[in-house]
Parts: structure tokens; sequence; C-alpha cells
């Protein structure tokens, strides 16, 4: 276990002086699957047979004198990601035996950077989630509660990182997807700038890999430090090669900073919508002092910020009229109905997402363009800030509600129900405008789950909020693994369906 939890950094760092080798260190992570992953279920399918033998290749060229960025790292892949060989099915029964031919845009560019992939992580069913279950592969519980979810709808690969299976994983976020499972499971994850990361291959089955500019959904690295998020971010990064020739990288700014005294930071923890929960409003609280203590200028409050109502209201509009495209027609014809049985009066996000499912186009493009202007008020605000800390849901991990009517369920926020999708107006204030937002631990509820908050920083410069997110790291200690799952249980693959949401 001792290499398991290291970072992949120190590992590759390791390889290349000869303390340890790739098959050693991707045996000890197949060792640790097997033995514990039973009680979590994160790792959905494994990929033993090949890794070994891309180990054995990383051997091979290391002793060769190569130095490339992940060789011989052993990582996950989130199911949602072609891999050559291996089922996709996002976690859709009817797509069990859909295996694609061709890997995925990042996945093949994390295996010419000399990965080495041990499998991948669990979804929603569709991705349509904060959790990650479905009928195939089952329930990822996590590692801190196993009657809690590990978040979603990357939840298998935060939920792998905690406990050593892997030092790096692939994800993906449209709402929160990266950020709230590293929050659940105090490890780090990064969500880029939208269009940073070329998403062909992170496509629903059975539909062709082409390229795609998406609105709002963007693929980013997942990882137990700081410094490993840049690491798997420069691997990633770059247009997709069928569409910008032979291109594939892109020089980002440097961040604005290197000492954590010259940050300029704008702290907030209230939102109009919903309440904060007070181990949510401890963590920030923890992250606002950390930064003071560094000698961070940090404000409570800025004329500057676009309103986060009106932000939350079209966030939700952008997302859940994209959620019902290929409903079928008597489903979108009942939630037209439905819509149109609301008080034209009711302004809560609830009604906002019911009439976001049967906006007209017309409705949609003047959406998009109160986006552009709240895109300019965040240039304008980071101007006189470097960046924002805020929550990425208002609570810690909560437990598993795998209700399906998901607009039915409801989210206990210190004693307070909300409607379950309320949460994500947080993880939505990066989204909306398409901002590059990075998840740090900040320690622990009083029941000892994790606490994250999020960084979120100007379009393009995500290395100032991933630099920011190192110098956090230094004061606040990252990321802490849980207890091992006592009880022995089967590879997660194997666990027993569960109704799908």
């Amino acid at each position: 276990m001792e290499w398991n939890l290291r970072s992949a950094g120190a590992l590759a760092a390791a390889m290349r002086a000869g303390a340890v080798s790739s098959v050693e260190l991707t045996d000890a992570a197949i060792e640790a699957i097997e033995r514990a992953d039973g009680p979590v279920n994160a790792i959905c399918v494994a990929d033993f047979d090949r890794a070994r033998e891309a180990a054995r290749e990383a051997d091979r060229a290391l002793a060769r004198g190569e130095d490339r960025p992940l060789l011989g790292v052993p990582m996950t892949v989130k199911e949602s990601y072609d891999v050559a060989g291996l089922p996709t099915t996002w976690g859709m029964p009817q797509y069990r035996d859909f295996v694609p031919a061709e890997d995925a845009v990042q996945v093949a560019r994390v295996k010419a950077a000399g990965a080495v992939v041990l499998g991948k992580t669990n979804v929603p069913l569709g991705l349509q989630d904060l959790q990650s279950f479905n009928a195939i592969y089952g329930t990822t519980n996590n590692p801190w509660d196993p009657g809690r979810t590990s978040g979603g709808s990357s939840g298998g690969s935060a939920a792998a990182l905690a406990c050593g299976f892997g030092a790096l994983s692939l994800g993906s976020d449209l709402a929160g997807s990266l950020r709230t499972p590293a929050h659940f499971c105090g490890i780090y994850a990064h969500k880029p700038t939208v269009g940073l990361a070329a998403m062909r291959g992170m496509t629903p089955p059975p539909g062709p890999a082409l390229p795609t500019e998406a609105d709002l959904a963007v693929v980013g690295p997942m990882a137990r430090t700081a410094g490993d998020l840049t690491l798997l971010l420069e691997v990633m990064a770059g247009p997709d090669p069928l569409t910008a020739g032979r291109a594939h990288t892109v020089a980002l700014p440097r961040a604005r900073h290197d000492e954590l005294a010259d940050f300029r930071v704008l702290v907030l923890d209230d939102h109009p919508f919903l309440g904060t929960g007070s181990a949510v409003r401890a963590g920030v609280r923890r992250v606002a002092d950390a930064l003071v203590a560094g000698g961070a200028r940090v404000a409570r409050h800025s004329p500057l910020l676009p309103d986060l109502a009106e932000a939350a209201t079209i966030y939700t509009q952008l997302l859940f009229s994209g959620s019902v495209a290929r409903f079928p027609v008597d489903a979108y014809e009942q939630l037209r109905a439905r819509a149109g049985e609301l008080d034209p009066d009711d302004r809560s996000l609830e009604a906002t997402r019911l009439r976001a499912m049967v906006l007209t186009h017309r409705e949609w493009l003047e959406v998009a363009a109160r986006r552009e202007a709240h895109r300019h008020g965040w240039r304008q605000l980071f101007a006189r800030f470097d960046a924002v800390v805020c929550p990425i849901t208002p609570t810690p991990a909560f437990p598993h509600d795998h209700d399906p009517d998901l607009l039915a369920r409801r989210l206990d926020v210190d004693g307070v129900a909300y409607p379950f999708f309320d949460q994500i107006v947080w993880a939505g204030l990066a989204t909306m405008p398409g901002l590059p937002a990075t998840a740090v631990p900040a320690g622990s509820s009083p029941e000892g789950l994790p606490v994250g908050v999020q960084l979120i920083g100007p379009m393009f410069e995500d290395r100032t909020v991933l630099r920011l997110a190192e110098l956090l790291e230094e004061r606040l200690g990252g990321f802490r693994p849980p207890r091992e799952p006592r009880r022995p249980g089967r590879l997660g693959r194997q666990a027993a369906p569960v109704e799908p949401a």
C-alpha cells in the first residue's frame, strides 16, 4: 500500500531513479483493487492483463532511457470513455455489449504519454446523477461511509483514487461531475476551461465517436495532489487532431502568481437559492483562513460579482434544455403539459428546470445571449481578483438515494429539505460561463466525511487556480486516505445490479 497512495509525479520520479518498476506498481495497484474494492465497487471493468503488458513495455522504455510524462504510472478511466476492446455503456443496460474499436482521444493521449490503464470506473445511468449506480455494475459507495454516495458522475474515479487504485483518473464534468465526487471523496479534480481538452470518444453509445463542441461539458483530470492535476492536464489539453490538423497541444498562460501572498481572492459561501450546510461553510472558512495566514488579499463581497440568482437560472435553463433532447415524443409532451400548469409567477429552480426542458430554440438563443453578458461580468471581476473560492455542493456526501424520480428527490441541508438538483447551482457557477475550477480538499465534517471547495479562475487561466490549489495544499495538508474497508468483498464489476435511476 506504500506505493499506492503516492502521487503520479512521485511514482514517475521513483521509476526514473530505479527505485521501483512499473510492473511492481501495477501489481500493487491490482492487488489493492482485488483486496479492497468489494465494499466500494469503484472499478467496474478491469483490464489487468493489458495493464501488466503495458507496464512491462513501460519498464522496457525506461530501460531505453525514454522519459514520457506518465511513463509507467497506473491510472483508471471513467467508464464513459471509449477504450478499444472494453465495453462503453454509460450505465445503460441496452448497451452492455457495445465495445468500441478505437480509444477516445484522451485515452489515446494518456497511453501515448506512457500511462498504464488498469480499467474503467463506475458511473450513473447516462451520467445523469450526482451518484454512481446503474443496473449493470451496481452501486459505488463512499470509501469513508458505504451508506453514502461517492458522487457522480465521476464517482467511481473519485472513490478509486481515494482507495489508492491508481494515481490518476480521467473524468468529465457537466453538472459538477468532476468536482462533486472530489468533494465527497477528499481528492483533487479540475474542470478545465470549456473547449480546452478534446472530447471525442466520450460519446454516448452506440453513436460514432466524432469531434464535438460541447456547450457546457468538459473532460478533465482527477488526482490525489494538485500537482498531479497539472501533470495530467498538460497531457489532455489541446484540440482534436481531426479538426486541428496534427496539432494537439496548447500553450496555457502562466499562473498569475507563484506565491500565496500575491493572490487576490473573493470568498463566497451564501447562495440566494439554497442554504450552505455548516460543514461546508466551515470548509470554506478553513480555506479563507489559510489564504489570510499566507498573506493573500481576501474579500467577502464585490459589486463586480455577477448576480448569483440569475447565474443559477441561466445555468439551469442551458443544462436542462439539453437533458431531454433525445426524450421520446410522448415523454416530451408530458413535460410540456406539466410546464404549462406552472404558476407564471413561480421562479423557483424547480419550476425553471421544468420550463427549461421544453424551451424553444428562440428561447434558448435568448438565454445564451444572457450567458454572454455574464461572461463579460466575470472578465471584469477577474481584472480585480485572481480566483473565487466557494462551495461545490452545500453538504458533504449524502446517503444513497435511488428514487427513480430524480425531480422528486430531496436533499437535507442542516435539517432543511431542498429539491435534489438545487445543489448543483454552485457547480454551475463555473460551468455556465465555461470557467476553469479546481476542487480541493478542505478538511472534514464533524462526522469525518471529506469536505472540499472549488477555486474558480479566469477563462483559459487554468494554471492560476491550479497553482493556488498547490499553495493551499501546502497549508491545509491535502488528501488524507480513508480507513481501508474491513469487510472482504468481490470485485466491483461482480456486484449485484440495482435499479436504474
